[in-house]
């Protein structure tokens, strides 16, 4: 990538205890999937998913893009009625997927004043850690958050290869390296997906327990191309029923 790298003279904001909610593998885990663990590369690309993700974003894209408009729209609106909300629809930070450092796209939810814009110039995550105070929050950015589309432009990054519809879910890079670190290697074996075994545990005390994405890992690499599909297709399912249960936090 050409991003710019982040220099250590650029100070980091302190990072909301919900931001990182990874926990390392526990010894139950790591009983089951040695196979998994002993790996350090990532793992080839399935024709099947990679056809099926390209198919579903574009449609999906095609579907929401009245959806998309209309909250681009708001977005104009809301800035011209509120100077301070005013600032781009979209956003991106440096996260990571199979290993590999690309783009992470999100709707825009908070103020332009609280962006550090240095830390954004260079790709950080930091510069959007307001994310988590909802008073630094647009109104629009409250609304996308609470129904969890500000995700939708992960569509696009799903298009270009960079994501997956099922996996798991992409880390801001420091976060992913720092998940890596604790033994974690399903985020370096496959792509990260939009919707993951993860979801599920949204609002219980086992969210952020990775067994669930090694589940996945196993699954990816012992079933065939139908059957990978068929579990994609449950695990998207299920993600959304968990959307629509809860709201974004």
């Amino acid at each position: 990538m050409s991003d710019t790298p982040i220099s250590s003279p650029i100070a980091l904001p302190p990072e909301p205890p919900e931001a990182f909610h990874c926990i390392p593998p526990s010894e139950e885990t790591r009983r089951n999937y040695p196979h998994i663990l002993g790996l350090s590369t990532p793992l080839p690309v399935r024709w099947s998913k990679l056809l099926f993700d390209k198919t579903l974003a574009l449609i999906a894209l095609a579907v929401l893009s009245p959806l998309i408009g209309l909250l681009y729209l708001a977005n104009l609106v809301e800035g011209w009625l509120i100077p301070e909300h005013r600032g781009p629809f979209v956003y991106s930070y440096i996260a990571g997927s199979a290993g590999q450092k690309f783009r992470k796209h999100k709707i825009r939810q908070i103020k332009m004043s609280e962006i550090d814009p240095d830390l954004a110039a260079a790709g950080s995550w930091h510069a959007y850690a307001r994310e988590w105070s909802p008073q630094s929050r647009t109104y629009l950015g409250r609304l996308v958050k609470a129904l969890y589309l500000d995700e939708l432009p992960q569509l696009w990054d799903i298009l270009r290869g960079d994501m997956s519809f099922v996996g798991p879910r992409p880390l801001a890079w420091h976060h992913f390296e720092r998940d890596l670190a604790q033994g974690n290697v399903t985020r370096l074996l496959l792509r990260g997906g939009l919707l993951g075994r993860g979801q599920a545990q949204k609002g219980t005390a086992a969210l952020g327990d990775p067994q669930g994405d090694f589940n996945y890992v196993d699954a990816y690499v012992t079933r065939g191309p139908l059957a990978l599909i068929w579990l994609d297709l449950r695990i998207m399912f299920a993600g959304v029923s968990v959307v629509f249960r809860t709201r974004g936090a």
